[in-house]
């Protein structure tokens, strides 16, 4: 069960080491997961049924949706699978695929099923369960949706081995990038049947009018009760050409630093104009791949200079200045 120590803040503070940006992303993530678990601790205290409140992230792909589930898990200490929505969708056997996610967290748990069952879920790419083209929903996608059901709310399902393992406490996280939701949003976004007068905070009405609503994903194609099962949602913005610059190298197991140990263990130190990070991140941004392209583009940057420096003992240090010139290779005197 969650540490007592642990709070949504230390949960952020946590995040922040790994994950750039997306600061209201991660509140919203970090209060849920909070009350997730102290909510199972006062469900099994006072023999209570637990009413769960799984989570929907919405953003562009390569903006950190993972990547927080990621970095959640190992902050909570909990069992944590991903699963991909359109992979289920091209599957006949749904229910076969929906055992096999829990087996792998079982898995992950080593085998301890009481373990499995406090775990974490991310499936992916949900917004792909829905119609396209204007034409009646996919049969598909809605039947995953109705697969997925039953496992978000609660219930005991039976995996290969003979044993069962009880969805209740699991928490599940769903991710996409729900393009077109905006538009859709731009059209019902007013909270017109709310009267207001000036002493209302014009910043809560703004969050409430930027919130993301149950009849907006419902016109987007998820069923009225799939909604349901997710009533928080936090959106993921773009990354800037800061933020990119700062995954580069601000995060403790950030690619730089890595290459960087890796070069100080040849005895040779890499110093790596700020510019050239800003360099990649313009690349990254023509990709429009969001973080996912940033590792391709400086491996491709090293990997020519990583070749060279073990074969020769001289080398004390390579300064890179720009993406578009030679590295410059300082030898022992």
């Amino acid at each position: 069960m969650l540490d007592r120590k642990i709070k949504p803040s230390s949960i952020v503070k946590n995040l922040d080491e790994y994950v750039i940006g997306q600061d209201e992303p991660k509140k919203v993530v970090a209060v849920a997961v909070y009350a997730h678990y102290r909510k199972i601790e006062k469900a099994r205290r006072d023999a209570l049924e637990l009413v769960k409140s799984n989570v929907l992230l919405i953003g562009p792909s390569g903006t950190g949706k993972t990547l927080l589930c990621e970095t959640l898990s190992r902050v909570l200490g909990v069992p944590f699978v991903t699963a991909d929505a359109t992979s289920l969708a091209q599957n006949r056997y749904v229910n076969e695929e929906i055992e096999a996610i829990l087996q792998r967290l079982v898995d992950k748990a080593d085998g301890d099923l009481t373990r499995a069952q406090l775990g974490i879920v991310f499936i992916d790419e949900i917004d792909k369960l829905k119609a396209t083209g204007g034409q009646a929903r996919a049969v598909s996608g809605e039947s995953v949706q109705h697969a997925l059901l039953k496992i978000m709310e609660g219930s005991q399902v039976k995996l290969g081995g003979g044993q069962y393992i009880d969805t209740a406490s699991i928490l599940f996280i769903c991710g996409g990038a729900f393009i077109g939701l905006d538009d859709i949003m731009a059209r019902t976004q007013t909270y017109g049947y709310i009267s207001t007068s000036k002493s209302d905070d014009r910043n809560i009405i703004d969050r409430l009018n930027a919130r993301v609503k149950p009849t907006d994903l419902f016109e987007f194609g998820l069923i009225p009760e799939f909604t349901g099962r997710l009533p928080i949602v936090a959106r993921f913005h773009d990354l800037t050409r800061g933020m990119l610059v700062r995954i580069l190298i601000e995060p403790r197991n950030c690619i730089y630093n890595q290459y960087s140990e890796i070069f100080r263990n040849e005895g040779v130190e890499l110093a790596i104009e700020h510019r050239v990070f800003e360099q990649i991140a313009d690349i990254a941004i023509e990709y429009k791949a969001g973080a996912r392209s940033l590792r391709g583009i400086f491996e491709e940057l090293i990997t020519p200079i990583l070749y060279a420096v073990p074969d020769d003992p001289t080398i004390r240090s390579v300064e890179i200045e720009s993406l578009f010139t030679e590295p410059r290779y300082i030898r022992q005197g």
